[in-house]
């Protein structure tokens, strides 16, 4: 699946940039151009795999908008022409879709995200799609509150949202430091596997994904989230029978992008690994599998040729916003909303009905 990737804020910039340096090691060719925008010039001038645009220097020159995403969505609302102009040769008539990366706690890709979905929408005849990041649970309020309004106007947006938890992907005891780029790599391995299907690489499966799968299963719209888990291929082709049912069921059931998202409305599996260690039946026995898990027959199957000694699944889930997940971290932005009305000596008015609004 050829992409164009624009990063906005820290965050979104590098996890564009851990996306672009791992599709190109891997020689994929998906990601068509890349380009991360900000206003910290500092967080720009650390990416080396991405082009660059800095954003808002006659507001905040180069210094960021400290968090508050109604400034990132006004500086990317004054800068749009320059961002859109910054994205000549980079969105080409190549790619069938376009990703928008954010941070969605912070100030610049919270605020600045939806802006630039909708705009993108405008212009570009194909899927512009959201890469929103959540902030976890300790993360502060501010960072909830940011991100309960920028998801709702991402969705309203975006032709899908895929979210990844910021509490789904570290390992446990790992520091903030060490934790933000587990989560980034761990976005770029997966998040990079997807956009591959349907690309050229070494060998043929037997019923290979293309694009157009990913693309209808997003179709959805709404929520999406991604999930995946990998064991050691077998020697014996009907051992690797159980072994793609394994990892199907744990890329659902323990590792996606958005905990407890077993509700969707269509969904994509894809078994990886050497087209000879890839069983058929297993495959199907997995898709069969998922569609009795989440109730739906709107599930696509198939295989991805991939080097490597292990096989791995991935499952896409679209149409996955009745995830119990989203619904606690609703009412988490909506505590975090009440809770910086009271520390404000002038509430924001928007928030005085106890909802999240939209950013614009």
């Amino acid at each position: 699946m050829k992409v164009a990737l624009i990063g906005v804020g820290q965050a979104g910039g590098k996890v564009t940039e851990r996306l672009a340096r791992f599709d190109a090691e891997m020689g994929y060719n998906a990601i068509q151009g890349a380009l991360a925008v900000n206003s910290a010039e500092p967080d720009l001038q650390s990416l080396e795999y991405v082009d660059t645009q800095l954003i808002g220097a006659d507001r905040v020159n180069g210094h960021g908008v400290g968090g508050d995403n109604e400034l990132g969505t006004e500086i990317m609302q004054s800068d749009i022409q320059q961002v859109l102009g910054a994205l000549d040769g980079r969105v080409t008539s190549t790619a069938e879709a376009i990703f928008v990366v954010a941070g969605l706690g912070g100030g610049t890709g919270s605020g600045g995200a939806p802006v630039l979905v909708h705009h993108l929408s405008r212009v570009y005849d194909v899927p512009v799609y959201a890469l929103g990041v959540l902030p976890g649970r300790n993360e502060g309020a501010l960072y909830q509150a940011n991100a309960g309004r920028s998801l709702k106007t991402l969705i309203r947006e975006a032709d899908s949202t895929l979210l990844v938890d910021n509490d789904a992907w570290h390992e446990q005891g790992e520091s903030v430091e060490g934790a933000f780029d587990t989560i980034n790599a761990k976005v770029a391995q997966r998040v990079g596997l997807l956009f591959a299907a349907g690309e050229a690489v070494e060998g043929v499966g037997e019923s290979v994904v293309d694009s157009s799968e990913v693309i209808n299963t997003l179709r959805a719209g709404g929520v999406s989230a991604l999930g995946y888990a990998s064991e050691v291929a077998s020697e014996d082709g009907a051992e690797n029978v159980r072994v793609a049912m394994s990892v199907s069921r744990q890329a659902l059931l323990t590792g996606t992008s958005l905990p407890d998202a077993a509700d969707a409305e269509a969904a994509l599996l894809v078994i990886a690994g050497r087209p000879e260690a890839t069983p058929r039946k297993g495959v199907e026995r997995a898709r069969r599998w998922l569609e009795e898990e989440l109730g739906s027959t709107r599930v696509r199957g198939g295989d991805f040729p991939l080097e490597s000694d292990r096989l791995a699944a991935l499952v896409l889930l679209g149409g996955a916003e009745r995830s119990e997940r989203i619904e606690a971290f609703v009412e988490r932005a909506k505590r975090a909303n009440r809770q910086q009305e009271t520390e404000r000596a002038d509430p924001v008015e928007q928030f005085s009905d106890d909802r999240l609004e939209n950013l614009f």
